[in-house]
């Protein structure tokens, strides 16, 4: 079967996660990824968070699924003219170096035009330009310069950031949208463009609720916020707890086991059109007429009194158990699920979204398939590559270099490490 992005090639550039979260998510859809990584070393995760001694950790392999891998020394004469090569045959070139990186490197805008007009070079940097242009910034720092942190957490404690890599895998996911858009725009164009998705802006288009709440602040509590009605509101969004962020009032509840299960808790959202049927539910269905009760404006005020007689009744059921009684209703609610739940649902094996993978030197493990599943466009997960695996294999079948040219490439010494020289 075809796959969406057939004859698309991408010079991947990336490395730790929030570039390689692009690339993957194209390779899924078809692209033909090749990962260029330096001789001997490779992408720096492929020994990070490594849990078996020679093999390349989980951290790598879960990020860099269907692409090819190529080593190549870039400060070397004939590294940098294979890459010219490489960036003459490619259509998007992917990077997530420090800023300025490339540019050193010798390969700016304008010199990526100059050898390739059709190139779409693509970035993710961590400041859009201004002020931290070129600072680095790595997922939690994303987290706290894009809103997030600010609003995350109970209001009498400090900030929190997420375990939702939502700076460096959020991020990526903005970039892949752009170079699909950037893709389409050059069927009528015929030029490349520069695509940036920068991760703090990324971090607050995922914050945009809160930016709402920021406005919407100007004119009074936000009532639905636990600080309402007996707390005080500041000039800036408050930390919310586990408060919805829209405008149906939800909360983390306790279910049977709690004492002794960290995860025996579910999400409940008293959603007004079913609000019968909640009280009915919980056994409180003189609330259904009771006026400080029956409409959701009146409601706000009681929300600590209401959650906490819903969560009396949640508390005798198991997580799940309460999930089914009140799906019965069309109740939303959700179950607060482990890693060890998530990783044993056998629905998630059974869509591709959890998948498992043979590798030939870890063995078989889990990772995360694509979260976008396309009927015409089946995505098929395959390993990550071993360092440089698909050299020959991409000078030969990509640059079309013939063996001897093949062979003079690496016998340069563009493709193995560096030697050292011994101190005498």
């Amino acid at each position: 079967m075809s796959k969406a992005l057939d004859g698309v090639r991408i010079l991947d550039f990336t490395h730790v996660q929030s570039g390689p979260t692009c690339t993957q998510l194209l390779a899924w859809f078809g692209a033909d990824v090749i990962k260029v990584e330096r001789p001997g070393v490779g992408d720096i995760t492929r020994g990070q968070l490594r849990d078996i001694p020679g093999v390349d950790s989980l951290y790598f392999t879960m990020l860099n699924h269907n692409k090819r891998s190529i080593t190549i020394d870039s400060k070397h004469t004939k590294g940098k003219e294979l890459l010219e090569e490489l960036i003459r045959t490619c259509d998007v070139l992917v990077e997530n170096f420090a800023p300025g990186a490339l540019d050193r490197m010798g390969f700016t805008w304008e010199r990526v035009q100059q050898l390739n007009p059709r190139m779409i070079m693509a970035s993710v940097k961590g400041f859009g330009p201004g002020p931290y242009e070129e600072c680095k910034v790595y997922e939690n720092v994303a987290q706290c310069a894009g809103g997030a942190a600010s609003t995350t957490g109970f209001d009498d404690g400090p900030p929190l950031v997420t375990g939702a890599q939502i700076g460096d895998s959020g991020t990526g996911l903005h970039l892949a949208l752009g170079i699909v858009a950037a893709l389409y725009q050059r069927n009528a164009t015929g030029r490349g463009q520069r695509v940036l998705a920068a991760m703090q802006d990324g971090v607050l288009n995922l914050c945009r609720v809160k930016l709402r709440d920021q406005q919407r602040l100007a004119h009074g509590p936000l009532k639905e916020y636990p600080q309402y009605p007996f707390g005080e509101f500041g000039e800036s969004v408050p930390r919310a707890g586990n408060a919805s962020g829209g405008g149906q009032p939800g909360s983390i509840l306790k279910c049977k086991g709690w004492e002794s299960d960290p995860n025996a808790y579910i999400y409940f959202i008293t959603q007004a059109p079913v609000w019968d049927k909640i009280c009915k539910v919980i056994g409180k269905e003189e609330w259904i007429t009771d006026p400080e009760y029956a409409k959701p404006e009146a409601r706000l005020p009681h929300l600590v009194e209401i959650f906490a007689t819903i969560e009396a009744w949640t508390m005798t059921k198991g997580k799940l158990e309460a999930m089914a009684i009140l799906n019965e209703y069309d109740i939303p609610c959700g179950p607060i699920l482990s890693m060890k739940e998530i990783a044993e649902e056998q629905s998630l094996r059974d869509t591709g979204t959890v998948v498992e993978i043979d590798h030939p030197t870890r063995g078989k493990y889990l990772s995360v398939g694509n979260p976008i599943k396309m009927s015409d466009s089946i995505t098929e997960v395959t390993r990550s590559p071993l360092l440089g695996e698909h050299t020959d294999e991409i000078l030969r079948d990509v640059l079309k270099f013939d063996e001897a040219k093949i062979a003079e490439f690496k016998n340069s010494g563009a493709m193995t490490p560096p030697t050292r020289v011994a101190a005498e």
